[in-house]
């Protein structure tokens, strides 16, 4: 500002003093006034432009150290959403194995409460047999279930985990001259024993029983021997019963 008003007034020196010499034709005195007045004119400029020089870069330096901590600010920032982003997502890994642990807890105390007892028929009266083979008995009367480890549509006890479970088996049927009651306990496909009962008249009936150490996924079940016969209506005589001891 100072500058763009200093050249006006140097103009207007020089003009004067011109317009004095051109008039009066003085002599050398008032051309050396002249000059003297043009140097200090100029100094003031010189200086005034030295100041402003100064003033600029003073606020370039203010400018440059400004940017400076605000770049410092944002990698601050930066470096502060990225922890709490870590922060954040390592609480929810640690909630995230929370929960898998707690429901591995209580799937595993789910697991150690397993029975069941069920009879063959869901209703009605029948003697099944003989069959010339071994024949899977299906159990569909289901009284107890604990656990869910005992399929009523398919007769299978499935272990749902590692341990000693017991099991027990009642059957019966009227007696036949040519033909006993007789099931066999199998796991996996392998007879482990069998109750068996023969007459020729009257109602008759067996039983046996077994503990078993059983692998996760073994099954239990049991099967009509060949050729045999088994009984069963609303009174429930032939049934299968099961539970887990310990585990292992």
């Amino acid at each position: 500002m100072e500058m763009t008003m200093c050249f006006p007034l140097l103009l207007l020196i020089c003009s004067l003093s011109t317009a004095q010499l051109q008039s009066d034709n003085e002599g050398s005195d008032q051309r050396q006034t002249c000059t003297q007045d043009i140097h200090a004119v100029l100094r003031e400029i010189s200086a005034s432009l030295a100041e402003q020089k100064v003033e600029m870069r003073h606020l370039q330096r203010e400018n440059e150290a400004q940017a400076t901590q605000l770049e410092s600010q944002k990698t601050q920032l930066e470096s502060q959403k990225t922890q709490l982003e870590s922060q954040l997502e390592s609480q929810k890994t640690q909630l995230e194995s929370q929960k898998t642990q707690l429901e591995r807890q209580r799937q595993q105390l789910q697991v150690k409460q397993v029975a069941f007892s069920a009879s063959l028929l869901a209703s009605g009266s029948e003697t099944l047999g003989p069959i010339n083979a071994h024949t899977n008995l299906v159990f569909r009367h289901v009284v107890t279930n604990i656990g869910n480890a005992y399929n009523p549509n398919t007769g299978f006890f499935i272990a749902p985990v590692r341990g000693a479970y017991h099991f027990e088996f009642y059957i019966g049927a009227y007696g036949h001259s040519s033909h006993g009651s007789a099931a066999a306990l199998v796991k996996n496909g392998e007879h482990i024993f069998i109750a068996y009962e023969r007459q020729p008249s009257g109602y008759g009936s067996s039983s046996n029983g077994a503990t078993l150490l059983l692998e996760v996924g073994d099954l239990v079940y049991l099967r009509l021997w060949i050729n045999k016969r088994v009984f069963d209506n609303e009174n429930h005589h032939t049934t299968f019963s099961g539970h887990l001891l310990f585990t292992m």
